[in-house]
């Protein structure tokens, strides 16, 4: 029942962010933006720690993996999104995304040593298949040089890098590290991180007064950020990032639907063939091989 709640807030959650990522872009630059929202949740995450007393030391060796996620999962890969959906509507890049739970699955296997179930090789061809036909389209037509290879480019980057956080934050509860305390010290590097960027750059701290900009922000670094990481983190602990990557199948789902009602996103011929071959790629990939034999019998 609690992984149930979970996965349904997650889902909820993290589906609807990519259509608030759309009212960050323009007046204030992607770097600075990402870094209020981690900031911010950085603030939250510490608060709360001190509030409910959870420990918050660890050795130098772990706090040097605490910084690799928060390179990984709370800087890098939310830049590379932000810039993704300066080319890309938040259907097209949600959808997009959902291939790091191929990635999951493959570093699982280079970093754990799990195994490769042949099934991952049947949803891989047809999550291939999907995206190549979803951006079919904007590709035939414009060239290696479109928008839309760009912003495809972009996610992708941001899929492995958010793969390889995910890769370690198992490392980091296996080692017996409280997700709350690792999220809190991530967060605050996130943070420094891209302060440092915008610090030896030419970009500004400058803060848009709109409020769809200043709502948008408090919804991504408070549900999108803190609530989010809190529950995937706890997913990925209990039940292991194979399992918890479900919510990278059904999350494409939610932004697509807000996607068609807030950004008029249209929908193709190869819009719903790669759509659905990317649902049903991810859905192979995570299904127990034995359910598949019994499904090939019926």
């Amino acid at each position: 029942m609690r992984n149930t709640l979970l996965y349904i807030a997650t889902v909820l959650i993290w589906g609807s962010t990519w259509l608030a990522i759309e009212y960050q872009l323009g007046e204030v630059d992607i770097v600075v933006s990402v870094f209020y929202r981690f900031t911010i949740a950085a603030v939250i995450m510490w608060a709360y720690c001190r509030f409910a007393k959870v420990p918050m030391r660890f050795s130098m060796r772990n706090h040097g993996f605490i910084f690799v996620l928060a390179l990984f999962n709370f800087s890098m890969n939310y830049t590379l999104l932000y810039y993704s959906q300066n080319y890309l509507t938040s259907a097209m890049t949600s959808i997009a995304f959902s291939t790091m739970l191929l990635m999951n699955i493959v570093n699982t296997r280079l970093f754990f040593g799990s195994r490769i179930a042949g099934r991952v090789y049947l949803g891989a061809f047809f999550g291939i298949t999907g995206i190549i036909a979803l951006f079919w389209d904007d590709l035939s037509a414009s060239g290696v040089g479109s928008d839309s290879l760009i912003g495809l480019s972009l996610v992708i980057s941001g899929a492995l890098v958010a793969s390889l956080g995910n890769m370690t934050s198992v490392r980091n509860s296996r080692a017996g590290m409280n997700v709350l305390a690792v999220n809190a010290w991530g967060m605050l590097y996130g943070a420094l991180i891209l302060a440092t960027i915008v610090g030896f750059s030419d970009l500004q701290f400058t803060l848009s007064t709109k409020p769809s900009y200043l709502l948008s922000l408090a919804y991504l670094a408070v549900f999108g950020t803190v609530i989010a990481f809190a529950t995937y983190y706890v997913l990925l602990n209990d039940i292991g990032p194979e399992k918890a990557s479900y919510v990278i199948v059904l999350f494409p789902v939610v932004a697509v639907v807000l996607s068609s009602f807030f950004e008029g996103f249209s929908w193709t011929h190869n819009t719903f063939l790669g759509f659905a071959l990317v649902l049903i790629g991810n859905a192979i990939l995570l299904t127990p091989s034995s359910i598949l034999k019994r499904l090939r019998v019926a």
